[in-house]
Order: C-alpha cells, then structure tokens, then sequence
C-alpha cells in the first residue's frame, strides 16, 4: 500500500468555498459498498435509504474561536495562534505562525491576555500557559479558523457549526453533521430512525495530508473522544432490534470504533472517555459501523483511507473520479456521501 494510491486531481474551482441554504439541499453521492453502483441524490432524500431501528450516530463538538492575533514582547512582531488541545484552564497546546517563539517568549493577545511559550513541541506547536484562563475571553478576542482551503470569508459563523453542536473544544466542524437541519431531523425521527450523540474535538491536525510514502508509517494525531453511557446504550439496544448503526463523519466512526475495541461480549459499543490513535486504513475489520454519512476529503488525506477501508479503495477513487466530473462541490462546505 502507498500513499500515492490515495491521491486525484481536483481543479481549485470545485473546492465549496460557501455553505449551501438550506444546509440539506447538498448533493449527496450514495455509494452501495457491496455493489458499487453510484446513485445521485438530494441529502433532504437520505430516508429513503435508511429504515426504521437504524441509529445515526453524530458528534456533538462545538467549533470554538480558535484563531488569535497576538504581537511578541518585546519587539512587537505579529504571531498567530490556533488554539488545539486545552491542557488546564491556563495552559494549552497551540499551533503557532511567528519567529522566535522559543521557551520564556511572552505573547499578548489582542483583546486578550498575556501568554507565555513554556514549551517547544513538533514542527510549530507550542505549549503557551496564559496569564489567565483563557475561555472567557474568546468571544472577544478569537475567530473562527475555517481550513485553510477555504479563502472566503464566512459572514455567519454559525454556517460552521452543525445543528448538533454542544459541546466547545474543536478547532474544525465535523463536516458531514453540516447537512443535517432542525426540520430533516424531524422527518427521520418521525420514520423511526433514530440519533445518538458523541463528542470527539477536532484538531486542526486533521487537514495535514500524509507524507510518508507508506501510510503505514504515519503518525496519526491523537484526539480525545467521549461515548456516553446513555449512547452506548441507544446504539447496544438499535443493533439488538436489528438496526444499522449510521456514522455521521469520520470522527463519529473513529469514536465507535474505539468504544468498540473495549466493548465486551454482546455489545458493539462500551461507553469510553479518553484519547483515540485510532488510524483506520484498508484491511482494517470494522467492529460497529454499518454505514457512513461523509463529505469528499483531501488527496492523501488519513480521512480518504479510512473512507477506502470502509468501502474499498477502488470504490471510493471511482467514485471521487464520477464527483469530478459531475461537478460536485469538495471539502468542508462540499457535497455529501452515503457509504451503505
């Protein structure tokens, strides 16, 4: 297996740079993984391939302002800083644009407090311990980070979150949860089909493509999950009563499937709080995920290969090759794939 196999070309102007209103009026790509026969679909249409029992599977994670603006002390250079993985109230793991921004380096915040770089981790990560908790000040002083694939501005931040967002700590939307609306959600419950809630944040670690020529070498970035005791619950008693458990994102199938390594006899899922590593790619056995809800992700990206472990490799670049040429929109404001 190589990196390579992972890759496709996609012209620049089928990157989604807007979200579309309403959020489920998106195309959506329903791909039968046992058949492989491409249907095109609107996302409001999604009930027609999901049947009563069935359990969709959504992370609730909340895009925070993650993105600051700051100046060095002393000699006022500019520095950016996107906010990963808080640590303690004060303390949190960063990814930082600037020279210079070596072990003692005071950073001030604008509109924000004083920060301190108090260590230096990989590449441009940073650990910097605030002079003050940090999270009441955000609404004031940071922005939304969209992926840097995304160069328009966005006009309501809110278009970045899902209809499901609870729970703050992401630093990216899980974007398969964008096509959802209050009034679909409705129509589905009404159907029998059911939702269940988990909470993986998202690291911005999540857009970087794999370099190693070898996938299977590549160090995959750590995030922290939680399935709750409740949800296991749902979706112990959906698969007993013979539904399907639907993924909604790659981070909802990370999560199950790392609820489902610990899961003993009889149950797919065991409730689970803590880090996942959890690098899924072709000739991995999935353990509770039946079927998947997922945008079209970057070239040799870890999110493709867990989509061609799902489905198979030659599936999904043969249907990424049809999305191309039928003009669907790609990436995080993008069009939808159902994977059944």
């Amino acid at each position: 297996m190589k990196t390579s196999e992972f890759d496709y070309f996609l012209p620049p102007e089928l990157i989604a740079q807007t979200p579309l209103m309403p959020r489920d009026a998106a195309r959506l790509l329903v791909l039968p993984r046992f058949t492989g026969k491409l249907e095109h679909r609107i996302f409001r249409e999604i009930g027609e391939y999901l049947q009563p029992n069935d359990v969709l599977v959504v992370n609730q994670t909340r895009v925070i302002p993650a993105r600051l603006y700051a100046h060095k002390l002393p000699g006022g250079g500019k520095v950016e800083i996107l906010l990963l993985r808080r640590i303690e109230p004060q303390l949190w793991e960063t990814w930082v644009g600037g020279k210079g921004l070596d072990p003692g380096r005071q950073i001030q915040v604008e509109n924000g407090p004083l920060g301190e770089v108090e260590a230096v981790l990989e590449g441009p990560k940073r650990l910097i311990r605030f002079r003050e908790a940090l999270k009441p000040s955000l609404n004031t002083a940071g922005h939304i980070p969209l992926p840097p694939y995304i160069t328009t501005p966005l006009t309501d931040p809110e278009r970045y979150q899902t209809v499901f967002a609870r729970e703050e700590g992401s630093a990216a939307a899980p974007t398969a949860g964008l096509h959802f609306t209050p009034e679909l959600i409705r129509q589905l419950n009404s159907a029998g089909i059911h939702f269940a809630s988990l909470t993986l944040h998202i690291g911005l670690d999540t857009f970087a493509p794999v370099t190693e020529a070898n996938p299977q070498e590549h160090k995959i970035h750590t995030e922290w999950c939680r399935l709750a005791p409740d949800a296991a619950d749902r979706i112990n008693s959906a698969k007993r009563r013979g539904g399907r458990i639907i993924a909604v994102g790659t981070t909802s199938v990370r999560t199950l499937e790392t609820a489902a390594r610990v899961a003993p006899a009889g149950k797919v899922v065991e409730p689970y709080e803590g880090a996942t590593d959890l690098f899924i790619l072709p000739g991995y056995k999935f353990l509770a995920v039946d079927a998947m809800i997922t945008n079209f992700h970057l070239p040799k990206s870890t999110l493709i290969m867990l989509v061609s472990a799902f489905a198979g490799k030659e599936r999904i670049m043969a249907a990424y090759e049809t999305a191309r040429q039928m003009r669907y929109r790609f990436y995080s404001f993008g069009d939808a794939m159902l994977i059944i």
